[in-house]
């Protein structure tokens, strides 16, 4: 299956997170790249969260569902981990941060936000996947009803649809070591203010950008062959020298070919002829643009 032009729904692993209380939005208009205080109740944007040196700590999406409330969810597994970032600040601070047991359901395809669910309990969301060239939303909350008569995606037709579209994950692509302009310039302009003021790690962040955005890497696509997939962690040559590394690998969508992410370096200009080294050997692949074709 084919997510861009099949529509499906998959089982997305997805930690939430509730700050409220009456200093819930100034609080987190300090800790998060968004500008938090300009988000409408009931909207929804990608921010990062930020350690002060300004390398990633949780990519999240960022939903106010109240004047003095919002949820924030990120990539399954780091819900405790951003619940302990953002507890770290508090201080005096009169919010709460607290974890939800809410699930979610990722809906992908042609008029994906046409075919959500009327139910998706009583104080479920249904936000936007903002992933590039694709139609999806995503439902979350405690109790989400599965989108009746359309088919499951399987893991391997969602992650392939992640990689061609150059959506980063955490632990893969975004690490500690992560500077946010690194993944791409679509992901710093879905997820930073550059006009809202001061926030955690905005140094970093706003020399980049006052130097056009130039750093020493930057995320790819790789196109593989035919046949076995590399590693995650495999090094990528060009012309005989390491440039990066594999960090995502999926097989194509109705194809025994593969795609992946990659890091490479900023001197090497897509498309450009590649090998991915490992167990002794070399597996052509091309380092393509993202997102892919």
């Amino acid at each position: 299956m084919d997510l861009r032009t099949a529509l499906g729904w998959f089982p997305e692993g997805r930690d939430a997170v509730r700050v409220a209380g009456p200093d819930a939005i100034e609080y987190l208009q300090g800790q998060l790249s968004q500008d938090i205080g300009a988000l409408a109740v009931g909207s929804s944007a990608r921010s990062f969260v930020l350690q002060p040196t300004g390398k990633v700590d949780a990519w999240v999406r960022v939903t106010r569902n109240a004047a003095d409330e919002a949820v924030l969810d990120v990539d399954g597994g780091h819900g405790d981990a951003l619940m302990a970032r953002l507890r770290r600040f508090l201080l005096r601070t009169k919010a709460d941060v607290d974890p939800l047991d809410w699930r979610a359901v990722a809906l992908r395809g042609p008029a994906a936000a046409a075919a959500v669910p009327a139910v998706t309990g009583e104080d479920g969301l249904v936000v936007p996947a903002g992933w590039p060239g694709v139609d999806g939303v995503d439902l979350v909350g405690p109790a989400v009803e599965l989108p009746p008569g359309i088919p499951q995606a399987d893991p391997s037709a969602y992650e392939s649809l992640r990689i061609r579209s150059g959506v980063p994950r955490m632990g893969a692509e975004l690490t500690e070591a992560t500077i946010p302009a690194e993944a791409g310039h679509w992901v710093i302009a879905a997820s930073v203010s550059f006009t809202k003021g001061c926030f955690t790690g905005q140094e970093l962040v706003a020399r980049i950008d006052s130097r056009g955005g130039h750093v020493a890497r930057h995320l790819r696509g790789l196109v593989v062959g035919a046949g076995e997939l590399p590693p995650v962690g495999a090094p990528v040559a060009v012309d005989g020298a390491e440039v990066g590394k594999v960090t995502s690998v999926a097989r194509g969508p109705g194809t025994d070919h593969g795609v992946g992410l990659a890091y490479v370096r900023r001197g090497v200009t897509p498309p450009a002829t590649a090998e991915v080294r490992y167990g002794g050997g070399a597996l052509p692949v091309t380092v393509v643009d993202l997102p892919m074709a």
